[in-house]
């Protein structure tokens, strides 16, 4: 079974920056995303990216959040920058179908005022 690992989040000021780490234990997505839930919320879409390095990125974060692969590794990155309090959530990796969907176990970002 794929298994994908998380890393990176924590607590920081408003303002401030985070990079999370994605890894999974095989290269076998053409595309891998990174999602956000926060309780009471429905889950969203932050940013996607496929192996050829397109990427798609949702409006909230446009321009202040920045995702990468570096498929030697099998790992995605998501750099976020200019942090804001509702940037605060549960962060996941996301292989999509084929042959998914599988889910790494998540990573807290809190973003302080």
């Amino acid at each position: 079974q794929v298994q994908l690992v998380e890393s990176g989040g924590g607590l920081v000021r408003g303002g401030g920056s985070l990079r999370l780490s994605c890894t999974a234990s095989a290269s076998i997505f053409a595309v891998m995303g990174w999602y956000r839930q926060t309780p009471g919320k429905q889950r969203e879409m932050v940013a996607s990216i496929t192996v050829t390095g397109a990427s798609i990125y949702s409006d909230r974060v446009k321009c202040r959040f920045a995702i990468s692969m570096d498929n030697a590794k099998n790992t995605v990155y998501l750099q976020m920058n200019s942090l804001k309090p509702a940037a605060t959530a549960a962060y996941s990796c996301l292989g999509p179908p084929p042959p998914g969907p599988f889910w790494g176990p998540g990573t807290q970002v809190t973003v302080s005022s």
